[in-house]
């Protein structure tokens, strides 16, 4: 499942590369529609286009091998992510694997973008966020050759 997919761009260039089938999920229909296109003759093996926010999106049980999140996260009040994380660890299936792509903040507390209307965390808090949730990381890495002026993007594998 691709969370936040937009067009389709991380389920045409990643997902697909990977997986059989992939749901996509947003909360833009017209982003949903254009991914038909974007996507091309792959778009077939999207299993369902889901018109849904992250806030009320509930996955089908044990569905998913993967859920992808990137650079959407942000979006969700500390809250509303703990729980979304919840409905996602049950939509996993028993090997699946919630995948968190995000800019890591440089304080340490969490910052509103008011023009984004976006938080930037910093790593502690993501950290806990998960925790709470009930999930346990597996596998953290920095990005790299990222340029120095923008925030640290850190990539998880957490279920």
């Amino acid at each position: 499942m691709d969370c936040g997919a937009g067009i389709g761009r991380v389920t045409k260039a990643v997902l697909l590369r990977i997986f059989q089938q992939v749901d996509m999920v947003d909360v833009n229909a017209t982003f949903l529609d254009e991914a038909r296109q974007y996507i091309g003759t792959e778009s077939s093996r999207v299993g369902r286009y889901i018109c849904s926010s992250l806030h009320e999106f509930v996955p089908e049980p044990r569905r998913y091998d993967a859920v992808w999140c990137q650079w959407v996260l942000g979006q969700l009040r500390d809250e509303d992510l703990v729980d979304f994380f919840r409905r996602c660890k049950a939509g996993l299936t028993d090997h699946g694997l919630i995948f968190v792509k995000e800019n890591m903040g440089s304080s340490q507390v969490s910052e509103f973008d008011e023009k984004d209307s976006a938080w930037t965390r910093p790593r502690s808090v993501w950290l806990e966020l998960m925790n709470r949730a009930g999930l346990t990381v597996v596998k953290e890495k920095k990005q790299k050759s990222f340029p120095k002026e923008l925030y640290d993007v850190h990539m998880f594998a957490v279920h």
